[in-house]
């Protein structure tokens, strides 16, 4: 509404009478406002079937913004005949260099981890240099350990951290949302990249290290929406980046509109430069 738009909402079945009310709650103030009540719309209905009549509203729906689980996202995806803004996933990684300040690694990768695993921009995967691996890993076990985190991690992770079970090659590639860790040594920044490039989903991604040559590489290499150099990859969200309220976070590559020349075949991508900042 405040970008100028009409928006239709449909809701899951387990928020119904929730968005019911909300709905009610948008009618009254735009009447209060002497808009149209119109101008947000609420399907009152939550079955599958409205997801590809929605997408193929042509010349009324002018574009699809699905929140929700992989299948929803999918099922948008395929039937649609108008744009979708989507992500598919957040398979967000954390790459410890060699040259990282490991007090402050643990640190980012708790809150990245851990203060809501749940969200699309918490960490998945932890990729630890070798050089730094015998000595960060059993701290980064005792971490995981104190909040109750499950570790999946590579031979050499299993053998530094007791508690750690294999991962799996299917593991790298999952979104856990939840308190599940994988964890991989790699043998520098190359691996690293290759890594994250092959198995992520170009949501968030960060390097921790003091050496800036190494960040600004990371930086430059890894195609991401968001890439961070010392800081938690939880602070990718609209209101953190004062956008204001989110209406979603997007992966995707192409926004344009009218003539399409140089610019309008580009992207962009946010590169986030801290400390050690962690979102509280």
């Amino acid at each position: 509404m405040k970008s100028g738009n009409a928006c239709i909402l449909r809701g899951g079945s387990e928020a119904l009478h929730t968005n019911l009310a909300l709905a009610q709650a948008f009618a009254r103030g735009l009447a209060a406002a002497g808009l149209p009540t119109e101008a947000v719309t609420l399907l009152p209905f939550t079955d599958r079937d409205a997801v590809p009549a929605l997408g193929s509203l042509r010349g009324i729906v002018d574009i699809i913004v699905p929140r929700g689980g992989p299948g929803l996202i999918e099922a948008v995806v395929n039937s649609a005949k108008v744009p979708v803004i989507k992500h598919d996933a957040g398979i967000c990684h954390i790459y410890v260099h060699a040259a990282a300040d490991l007090a402050m690694a643990e640190a980012i990768i708790v809150n990245a981890k851990c203060q809501r695993p749940s969200a699309c921009n918490a960490a998945e995967t932890l990729l630890v240099d070798a050089a730094v691996a015998d000595r960060f890993l059993p701290t980064v076990g005792r971490a995981m350990a104190a909040q109750q985190t499950e570790i999946r991690g590579c031979p050499r992770t299993c053998a530094l951290v007791p508690s750690a079970q294999p991962a799996t090659e299917a593991d790298f590639r999952t979104e856990h949302l939840a308190l599940v860790l994988n964890i991989k040594v790699v043998a520098g920044l190359a691996e690293a990249v290759a890594h994250i490039e092959t198995c992520g989903s170009h949501h968030s991604d960060a390097i921790i290290t003091a050496d800036e040559a190494v960040a600004r590489s990371f930086l430059a290499q890894v195609d991401s929406a968001c890439v961070y150099w010392n800081a938690s990859t939880r602070f990718t969200d609209g209101g953190e980046f004062g956008f204001g309220a989110e209406v979603g976070i997007s992966t995707d590559r192409l926004h344009a509109r009218g003539p399409m020349g140089i610019r309008e075949l580009t992207t962009w991508k946010f590169e986030v430069v801290g400390n050690g900042q962690i979102r509280r």
